[in-house]
């Protein structure tokens, strides 16, 4: 864990860098000092159907949602989400200055004993570090 999800309107796929968005996220992520690099994903899913506000064309969204495992205290939850929030904001803010344009960000933790997972990636990563230090 963390898994973020990227939801946005399919008005704007074409003004999304979505490789450039996701790779600053990772760096906020892992400057947050909370996240293992192992658990760390970000999907995005295009909204076909969607209705906002006026039903203007031209409003579109972007909202994306961090499901973070259990245990850690209120204050790191939050400075974490805050900052995710604030790079989120950064990355879009041409796109936000050329349309209106409704950013959202929630941050959960998922519910102790109610989460299941499966992952071998945290001891690659361990083992090619180690490698590393012996180069």
């Amino acid at each position: 864990m963390p898994h973020f999800i990227l939801e946005y309107s399919a008005n704007i796929k074409d003004e999304l860098n979505l490789d450039g968005l996701f790779k600053a996220l990772h760096e906020t992520a892992m400057e947050t000092g909370v996240f293992p690099l192992g658990g760390i994903r970000f999907r995005a899913l295009r909204c076909d159907d969607y209705l906002i506000a006026d039903a203007d064309p031209e409003n579109a969204f972007i909202h994306m949602s961090a499901k973070i495992g259990h245990g850690r205290a209120i204050e790191v939850r939050k400075a974490a989400g805050e900052k995710m929030f604030n790079a989120l904001v950064e990355q879009l803010a041409d796109l936000y200055d050329r349309r209106p344009l409704a950013v959202s960000f929630e941050l959960s933790e998922l519910t102790p004993g109610l989460s299941f997972k499966k992952n071998n990636i945290h001891e690659k990563i361990k083992a090619e570090q180690k490698g590393h230090s012996n180069v």
